[in-house]
């Protein structure tokens, strides 16, 4: 109780000095507790000086891995990965109800019907929250209650198949994503090469006529964006270091382009794993474990991707990264050197620039700003 006390009035001075609301963006960070993080680290970037300081963490909390705020940004809901002792299906969803500072409290949790809870989204209207897990290859849907507490999942889908990889035995299921301008969820299946196309309506799941859209053999696609028109989406595939282009023509969607996240002279093994648009739309960006770096790409009139390069993330495995609503700065979490790193975008350019500046923080892994 103290500990919240004293955090409230630490963070109460802080927003009560001069210029604090222009020149600060708060944001949460996902971590791996069982590599060594205490929980969800909750922390500030001077948006004038590139500096991060670590305001909190909220403990209490197992592998907070992957969070998503409300559209209102109201609450907070993160999966959580846990071992079969403690939920026999793997993991959580979990619910917080943000207060007017940021700090977290504790709603409610439902089990993730399915191990290694990996990616959640919520709906536009804040009246849903979609999960997909790894280890169970399901995608889940649960209603939200007005005071932002979760009810049990009211569908849940187990994807059934596989493809060539070693790592591609059983569904995957890697990402979930509402379309905000049609009905429908999508959810990027790694373990199967397959985006998969749900009608929703009512918090369930039913079938288009087409059920997915088949990627490449031994791609396993990860995670995804929708393009502004939301006519296109690219995919970054985890496997082969690419992305695939896709769009939607007479309500079929189809490959247009696969360009890879590498430079042609690279020979070692990297893994891709996370993908943003910049603000203004015009570049693209996606993660490479491995070659740790960030590739950029620009988005042509066509909407098709033209390589740029890649730039160094000053780290190891860089996971997740986030791009600041203004625009301006790239934070990227880099699980195992066990820090973020910041970067200045060039606008002119779309190039990130290391800023020089840095946060060392155990296992991040996601970054969602407030």
């Amino acid at each position: 109780m103290l500990r919240n006390i004293l955090f409230n009035c630490l963070l109460v001075f802080l927003c009560v000095t001069a210029g604090y609301a222009q020149e600060k963006q708060l944001f949460y960070v996902g971590t791996f507790t069982s590599e060594g993080a205490e929980g969800i680290n909750y922390c500030s970037l001077n948006t004038e000086t590139g500096d991060i300081d670590l305001l909190t963490t909220f403990k209490g909390i197992d592998n907070p891995s992957f969070l998503r705020l409300s559209p209102d940004k109201e609450f907070l809901y993160t999966v959580s990965r846990t071992t079969p002792e403690v939920e026999p299906s793997g993991g959580y969803v979990v619910a917080y109800k943000l207060d007017t500072i940021g700090g977290l409290h504790f709603l409610n949790k439902q089990p993730a019907n399915g191990s290694g809870p990996c990616h959640i989204d919520v709906s536009p209207d804040r009246k849903y929250v979609a999960i997909a897990t790894y280890g169970g290859g399901t995608t889940s849907i649960y209603p939200v209650n007005e005071d932002g507490s979760l009810k049990k999942a009211l569908t849940v889908v187990k994807n059934t198949g596989k493809s060539v990889h070693p790592n591609q035995t059983q569904p995957h299921a890697h990402s979930i994503k509402f379309s905000t301008k049609e009905p429908s969820i999508f959810s990027a299946d790694l373990g199967t090469d397959q985006l998969n196309i749900f009608h929703f309506q009512n918090g369930s799941l039913g079938r288009y006529n087409q059920e997915f859209v088949k990627l490449p053999a031994g791609s396993g696609p990860r995670h995804f964006v929708f393009h502004p028109s939301e006519d296109v989406i690219y995919v970054i595939n985890e496997l082969n270091s690419t992305v695939s282009c896709i769009r939607k023509v007479d309500e079929i969607w189809s490959i247009f382009q696969n360009i890879s996240t590498l430079p042609k002279d690279f020979e070692g093994e990297s893994y891709c794993a996370d993908i943003h648009f910049s603000k203004d739309g015009q570049y693209l960006y996606g993660s490479n474990r491995g070659h740790n770096s960030i590739a950029v790409f620009k988005v042509n009139p066509d909407q098709k991707l033209t390589f740029l390069g890649t730039v160094p993330v000053e780290g190891d495995w860089p996971r997740n990264f986030g791009i600041t609503p203004d625009g301006k700065w790239m934070l990227v979490a880099n699980q195992r050197s066990h820090n973020i790193t910041v970067f200045k975008i060039d606008t002119n350019s779309g190039m990130p620039e290391f800023s020089g500046k840095q946060i060392s923080l155990p296992a991040p892994v996601c970054i969602e700003f407030r």
